[in-house]
Formats: C-alpha cells, sequence, structure tokens
C-alpha cells in the first residue's frame, strides 16, 4: 500500500482514537473521519456532572474541537455526515451531508467502524412526550440541560436503574429536583450481585431517592400538561420529566447491510486486532463485542476507556501493525452521592452461570488505619474459583478508597492470580492512606485460611435460606450484649460473647451444624478457630458478619 486511505466511521472515543493512532503511525496516509454529529470527541462520561453544575462549563466536555483535530493530526474531519452505506466490491461508503441533504461517495483502502450505540427506546405509549427524553449524547444533554432550566420541573422518573440512570439520578437530584426510579428488575445496578447493590439502594434512598424495584415501565401519559408514569405492577409516579435510562443497542444497521459477520452479543464481531470478518474493514466502541478476560467469550463492555484502546488498535492495525486488544474484565466505576461504586471481573450470580463453583468472601476494613483520623469502611466481596483457586471477580463499595481497591484487583483478575496471592502484594502502607493489611491483602489472607482449611464461609444469602426453610442449625452471635442490644440480631441466634465460648462449648452439640457470625467476620473466624478445633466437624463463619446481612434483624432480648 503506497499512500493508504483510511475512512473512519464515527468520532468520540472509539473514532477519534482511531485517527490520532493512524496518523502517528503513518504521515503519508490520507484519513477521513465521518461524523454524524456536530462534535468529533467529548467527555460522554461526564454528562451527567454537567446536568448538575458540578462542571459548570460545557466548553469542558469538548475533549477536542474539529479545528484543533484537524491541525494537530492532518484529519480530514467531516461533521454532520452520516455514512448510510458500505460497497465492498468497489470499497467505497455512501456519505449523507445532513446539512443539504446531498448525497456523496468516498472511497477507502481501509475503513474503521465506530458508529457507537443508541438507546434503547421500548415501544410503549407516550415515549415520545416532550418531557421524555434519552441521555446518551452532547445534544440530549443539551436538550435536558435547556428543559430543566426553562420548564423548572420538580419531579422526575428516570426509567432504568442501571449505572447511567443513578448517575442521572444524583445529579439531577442535585439541582433540587424529587427524582425515582423506575426499574423492571429487582434490584439498581444490574452488573453487581444484589446483596451489594442492596447497599446502594439503601443509600439512595436516605439521600431522598425514591426506587421503585420490579416494576417495569407500561405507559407515559401526559395528563392535562402533567406527566403520569405507569408501571407493569399498578404503579403511577407523577414526573415533569422523564428519562429514559433502558440501556444501549450496538449500531451494527451499517455492518449488517454490508454482510459483515454480528456475533452472537449483537456486535460486530472483531478479531483480536479489531478486524471484522472483511479484512480490509476494522471496528472499535460500542458498536463491537469483545472478549471477557475470565470466561473467554464474547460480551457488550459500551466504556469509553475500552473505545479509546480498541480504537487506538484498529487504527494502528488498519495500516499494517499487530496490535492486539487482548480481552477485558467489564470494570466498571461510579458514584451514587457518598458512595463510590465499583466492580471487576465476575459477579457471583455471572460466575455460577459460567460454571464456576464460586467461593464468595466479604470484608468490611477501613480504607486506611482505622485509629487514624477520617477512616471509612469499605465493603468488598470477591468471587473465586473453588477448583483453581483463581480470583474471577470483585466489588467494592465505600467512601474512599475504592477505586485503590478494585483497579488492585482488576490488576489481579487480568493475569489470573490465585485470590491466596493476594496476601504476598508488596502495598503502600502509611497510615494516611492504608492500613497495615490492606484490604486487598486481607482478601488474600481469607483466600489462604479457606484453601488451608482454616475457615469455611456461609454466604448472608445462604445462611438466609436456611433460615427461611428452617434448616436445622445452630446459630451463634459472638458479639458483645451491648452490639446485639443496639444492632438486633439475627433471627435464630444464640448469643455467646466470644471470651465464654470455651466456658459453654459442652452447652453446643458438636456433629450439628453450626455458624457463627460477629460484626465483620474476624471474632467469629476466631470463634470457628476454636470450635473446630474442639472437635465440631460442621462449623461455618458468616462471610462479612452483620455489615454485610441486608435482611431483617430481631430486636429485644437475647437468647
Amino acid at each position: 500500500m503506497g499512500k493508504p486511505k483510511i475512512v473512519i466511521v464515527g468520532g468520540v472515543a472509539g473514532g477519534a482514537s482511531a485517527a490520532a493512532k493512524a496518523r502517528r503511525c503513518s504521515e503519508d496516509a490520507e484519513i477521513v473521519m465521518f461524523e454524524k454529529g456536530p462534535n468529533i470527541a467529548y467527555a460522554n462520561c461526564g454528562l451527567p456532572y454537567y446536568l448538575s453544575g458540578v462542571i459548570e462549563n460545557r466548553d469542558n466536555l469538548l475533549i477536542v474541537t474539529e479545528k484543533r483535530f484537524q491541525q494537530r493530526f492532518r484529519v480530514d474531519v467531516q461533521t454532520q455526515r452520516e455514512v448510510s452505506r458500505i460497497d465492498r466490491a468497489r470499497k467505497v461508503v455512501v456519505v449523507r451531508n445532513l446539512k443539504t441533504g446531498s448525497m456523496e461517495e468516498e472511497p477507502y483502502d481501509r475503513l474503521i467502524l465506530s458508529p457507537g450505540s443508541s438507546p434503547v427506546i421500548p415501544p410503549l405509549p407516550g415515549v415520545d412526550l416532550p418531557f421524555v427524553f434519552t441521555f446518551k449524547t452532547l445534544e440530549d444533554t443539551d436538550r435536558i440541560y435547556q428543559f430543566v432550566r426553562e420548564k423548572r420541573p420538580r419531579k422526575a422518573v428516570i426509567v432504568g436503574g442501571g449505572l447511567i440512570g443513578m448517575e442521572v439520578m444524583e445529579n439531577l437530584g442535585l439541582t433540587g429536583l424529587k427524582v425515582s426510579i423506575v426499574e423492571r428488575l429487582g434490584q439498581i445496578l444490574p452488573f453487581l450481585d444484589w446483596d451489594m447493590a442492596e447497599l446502594v439502594r439503601q443509600h439512595a434512598e436516605t439521600k431522598g431517592a425514591s426506587l421503585l424495584l420490579s416494576q417495569g415501565l407500561k405507559v407515559i401519559e401526559n395528563r392535562n400538561g402533567s406527566g403520569m408514569v405507569h408501571t407493569e405492577v399498578g404503579k403511577t409516579v407523577k414526573a415533569d420529566l422523564v428519562i429514559l435510562s433502558l440501556g444501549i443497542r450496538p449500531n451494527v444497521a451499517l455492518a449488517v447491510e454490508a454482510g459483515l459477520e454480528i456475533g452472537e452479543t449483537g456486535g460486530i464481531k472483531v478479531n483480536e486486532y479489531m478486524q471484522t470478518s472483511d479484512p480490509d474493514i476494522f471496528a472499535a466502541g460500542d458498536c463491537v463485542e469483545s472478549i471477557h478476560r475470565v470466561t473467554g467469550k464474547p460480551f457488550l463492555t459500551p466504556m469509553g476507556s475500552v473505545a479509546n484502546k480498541q480504537g487506538r488498535a484498529a487504527g494502528a492495525n488498519a495500516l499494517g501493525r499487530k496490535i492486539a486488544v487482548k480481552g477485558f474484565l467489564g470494570t466498571v466505576i461510579l458514584k451514587v452521592f457518598d458512595l463510590t461504586i465499583a466492580k471487576t471481573g465476575l459477579s457471583e450470580v455471572e460466575a455460577q452461570q459460567a460454571s464456576f463453583d464460586p467461593l464468595v468472601t466479604f470484608i468490611h476494613p477501613g480504607h486506611i488505619a482505622e485509629y487514624y483520623p477520617g477512616s471509612k469502611p469499605l465493603h468488598m466481596k470477591t468471587i473465586t474459583d473453588k477448583t483453581s483457586g483463581q480470583l474471577l471477580g470483585g466489588q467494592v463499595i465505600g467512601e474512599e478508597g475504592v477505586d485503590k481497591r478494585i483497579d488492585v484487583l482488576a490488576t489481579a483478575i487480568y493475569h489470573r492470580m490465585p485470590l491466596d496471592e493476594l496476601l504476598h502484594l508488596d502495598l503502600a502502607y502509611a497510615p494516611p492512606y492504608s492500613a497495615a493489611r490492606d484490604p486487598v491483602v486481607i482478601a488474600g489472607a481469607i483466600g489462604q485460611n479457606f484453601f488451608e482449611g482454616d475457615w469455611i464461609p456461609i454466604t448472608p444469602t445462604a445462611l438466609h435460606e436456611k433460615i427461611e426453610s428452617r434448616g436445622n442449625l445452630t446459630l451463634i452471635d459472638v458479639r458483645s450484649r451491648k452490639e446485639c442490644l443496639k444492632e438486633g440480631m439475627i433471627p435464630g441466634a444464640i448469643h455467646i460473647p466470644l471470651h465464654h465460648l470455651r466456658d459453654r462449648i459442652d452447652q453446643l452439640d458438636k456433629d450439628r451444624e453450626t455458624v457463627v457470625y460477629c460484626r465483620t467476620g474476624l471474632r467469629s473466624y476466631l470463634a470457628t478457630r476454636i470450635l473446630m478445633q474442639k472437635g465440631f466437624t460442621r462449623v461455618k463463619n458468616l462471610t462479612g458478619g452483620t455489615m454485610s446481612w441486608v435482611y431483617p434483624v430481631k430486636k429485644g432480648g437475647l437468647r
């Protein structure tokens, strides 16, 4: 290829990254980029924070202007141009000028598709009403921003409690709106396990949000100028503003019409070099399916960080390089009021669906040394394959220090580390930054305890099921009397403080299934070591203790 011509469909993270990398790989290449919208690259993930005014200046969302991009990279950027068809035989794309309506053809040697994704809009009555919006692009954000400031709505309903829905909920709430979430599933943030998502739900409700779970949208009604959102279970919520946040679908129409292979997830199928079934066409961003690093199976991970990596590889490989994209973990992090919520790798449910036998652990240490001022508790869940010991996933929630821990876990999972190997990580320590045993290291120590046979966990969900089914077990609370009276006890538990346990062992049945718990899992671990060495053969520890228990407790007298 003498002087290759690269045509890129779409800007933002994937297309703009591809164009910039292609130029860095070749000063001679002719590079043309078509973008349907008016902006080639903006901070998509920052859009919710512009609604609230946390990001005050709209221009701060514009990563680079069309003019600056052209000057820096000598790329022919054409905005408000929609590529409507690919003629693979002739190696041309058909482009519509959205300003004039005229059509033209553009030849290519290599083509890079990065048309992104589109919001899901259900075919239900009322979704086209003037106070109903989607939230995906900068233009969507502009429309909502203008509506809020001109119409002064008081109540908003967000349909969908996923990542974007929760971020928009918080930021609309900061403007003074009363915000409700209507969610078809029985939990918010479906990438989390229910027990972790429940912590976020409880926190959001303390901040004034209303979360209507297990209630799918049925219809939106305009009643005398006021919006009424009706759910499938008969609930009606008044709304001056409605935002549909029901997820996204890959934009694959171009690829389908051109005969490119589409994967089982609905995204364009690419190899590790971002090459489609046509060797001269590459693809990147929300429109493609990725490979999960743990399962090896395709999945969709529509994140700007992912699109950036994929676009970079596509831009280089379209010019003959061989830069591989080695898979992703679906790592995600978000802020909901005072909490930061993060997840990487597989959830417990996803691990079960992938045919793993998961070991689940919970811990609740401080994000820094607990004696140092400002220490905040972290809620950390890890998922591990019991057979191989390989760490499969992690979820972390807290006010501080979440990002640091999720990134360490993501690195460990990417490199397929066993859980107990986390114990040996030499992580930075000083009281203002961590404890002598960092939460990640504690997780590794717990893993070692399990694989050494010193500790057998039971999850809150599994224990709750046993209690509900009236299983034959002894449940022991080893906390102090003061804690039990103040915080309540798990139904059916008897109270034996840890320092009295050795003296009362003769009162317990050694052969009966025994579950021990405390507030975080540490004292109950000590209790299990006592019991196991005294001949108890069926002892389990409630992992995470009462800090992981999201079910009702019984208050009153002690047993």
